[in-house]
């Protein structure tokens, strides 16, 4: 099987700028947006996210005059982080989001770490958002067929899944033993984010955390979509009759 990559990801890099930034005007119809005044919106969610984290608007939204013979018009050069702030404060509702979102993500780890090759966790992320929307109907369909059971019912979340805290006590684990016996079983990577193969039985939060020199950087939970606790407990029984 081909490796699954992030939809957009080559216009994404198409859009940088020779110095390094993004025109808010050039990405806006790449995050769904038809209207400048909607994007707008989603700036300005993002101005105040940056400005509550301690950074300055100005540093990240340089703001600039473009007059090309016609009436001259505002825009954003946007840095790598801003970008990511604005995909994360943009409409959730839009899978070119949901693509924007992984891919700033990651490229902004990497500026942030310097790696010179994608570690595991970020190339799961990388192909994540595309291969959520391509199974998210057929995990539904699952998740509709197969009755639930009831008892299960108070350890979903909000949004319909399951931490990895509440699968382990419906399946009879402790977190960081369910954690070790995914890891053995070839389910989950030495991050405990899972294997591609596998992830249509699971759902990645993304989010951020300030690191110890105060920088914000993305971070990634695990959660369990309800099918996947029947395919757990089947995966790790067999693992144990295989041990």
């Amino acid at each position: 099987m081909s490796d699954l990559t992030l939809p957009m990801e080559s216009t994404f890099d198409a859009l940088q700028r020779s110095d390094g930034t993004w025109s808010a005007r050039d990405l806006m119809a790449h995050l769904g947006y038809d209207r400048w005044e909607n994007f707008e919106s989603a700036i300005d969610r993002a101005r105040l996210t940056a400005e509550n984290q301690g950074h300055r608007f100005n540093d990240l939204f340089r703001g600039v005059t473009e007059k090309s013979g016609g009436r001259p018009r505002f825009d954003y050069r946007m840095t790598r982080f801003a970008c990511y702030l604005v995909a994360m404060n943009g409409d959730p509702r839009k899978p070119e989001i949901a693509a924007a979102q992984s891919y700033f993500a990651i490229k902004t780890r990497e500026a942030e770490t310097a790696t010179p090759a994608l570690t595991p966790a970020e190339q799961m992320a990388r192909g994540l958002m595309a291969a959520q929307e391509l199974l998210a109907a057929k995990d539904d369909r699952i998740a509709e067929l197969e009755p639930k059971a009831e008892a299960y019912d108070e350890f979903l979340d909000s949004d319909g899944y399951y931490s990895m805290q509440a699968a382990a006590a419906v399946l009879g684990y402790g977190q960081n033993i369910l954690f070790r016996e995914c890891r053995r079983a070839g389910i989950l990577q030495g991050n405990n984010l899972p294997y591609r193969r596998y992830i249509h039985h699971f759902d990645i939060k993304m989010g951020t955390r300030l690191n110890r020199a105060g920088e914000t950087v993305p971070t990634f939970t695990t959660k369990v979509r309800p099918s996947g606790l029947d395919f757990l407990r089947k995966k790790l029984a067999a693992a144990e009759v295989n041990a």
